[in-house]
């Protein structure tokens, strides 16, 4: 009697104990690898969550010389003024502009590029156009900056070739319209190639014989592109497409604070360099860290909501 009803307690600690036998074995395995991680999970908690402390200054009147325990409480003063602050919905409204335009060009420049890319039957020709594309991403805004406010000044070499073509000069870093285009198309050169890699490696993993068939019907390589190729390519465009919405607030920071000036802040002006400013310049510290906290909050819904569209749409999942 007593072993009968033992018999079912057995075998339900007996699966419990395979698994925390498996999970062992796998980290007897995997060790060196989580000791690897160590170091850049350390520097992250010092560096990303450590200073998370510091957004209790969004709810206060922040003075340094008090510091954050003494400084005193003004509850939601801060957002409040911040709704109410005629710079900070300029601001957002740019940030959604600019975020919004690198966004969608950035997934259709190289979306389309891929599928022109892989076209190309010279293999040397195709490395080495795909190596010149992909180098701009590693190069840092602050020499990018530098670079294209001397190609695009006053006597820059881009309106030097305008006024030999008969054209007038264009105020590309000083005039707010001209600047949101300069900011997206230079956005989108330097990683427009960092992104096609994406897709090519969706279009290596399309079947062969599907074009071999398209081709034994007659298909041209019109139609094969756009039988094939262009639905073979939507769900990685549709993952990357709302993985990306989790950075609609996110207008970049490296870049604008490299090119932009004051003439330019009523359209160029975005989130970050607004914070920047008011916070560290102007030491505004708790309204900077009011307006810093409510972009990461928005962020952070947006992300959550783009994983969720991900995963409905796509059938992309994290893990």
């Amino acid at each position: 009697m007593e072993s009968a009803l033992n018999k079912p307690l057995q075998q339900e600690t007996k699966p419990k104990q395979q698994k925390e036998k498996r999970a062992r074995e796998l980290f007897s395995r995997t060790w060196p690898l989580h000791l690897m991680l160590l170091p850049a999970a350390i520097i992250t908690f010092i560096f990303a969550y450590v200073p998370m402390s510091g957004l209790i200054m969004a709810f206060q009147d922040f003075k340094p010389y008090d510091g954050i325990f003494r400084s005193k409480l003004v509850g939601l003063e801060h957002f409040r003024f911040m709704f109410e602050y005629p710079d900070s919905k300029q601001v957002i409204m740019n940030t959604l502009i600019i975020s919004g335009l690198k966004i969608v060009f950035g997934l259709v420049v190289p979306f389309t590029f891929a599928i022109l890319l892989n076209e190309v039957r010279k293999m040397f020709f195709k490395r080495v156009v795909q190596t010149l594309v992909y180098l701009p991403h590693f190069i840092s805004w602050v020499i990018l900056g530098a670079i294209l406010t001397d190609m695009l000044g006053s006597k820059g070499i881009v309106n030097q070739l305008l006024n030999t073509l008969g054209l007038e000069s264009v105020f590309w870093l000083g005039e707010g319209n001209w600047f949101r285009f300069t900011v997206v198309v230079s956005d989108i050169w330097q990683n427009f190639g960092f992104n096609t890699i994406v897709f090519l490696a969706a279009l290596s993993g399309v079947n062969p014989s599907l074009y071999e068939a398209a081709e034994v019907d007659g298909a041209t390589r019109w139609k094969q592109t756009l039988h094939i190729t262009v639905p073979s390519m939507i769900p990685i465009a549709v993952v990357v497409g709302t993985l990306s919405l989790g950075n609609i607030l996110n207008g970049g920071f490296d870049q604008i604070f490299n090119l932009y000036n004051a003439l330019v802040y009523d359209k160029g002006d975005i989130i970050d360099t607004f914070v920047y400013r008011t916070a560290i310049l102007n030491g505004q510290y708790s309204f900077g860290t009011a307006v810093g906290l409510f972009k990461s909050i928005i962020g952070l819904i947006m992300i959550v909501f783009s994983y969720r569209m991900a995963y409905k749409y796509a059938g992309y999942r994290i893990f």
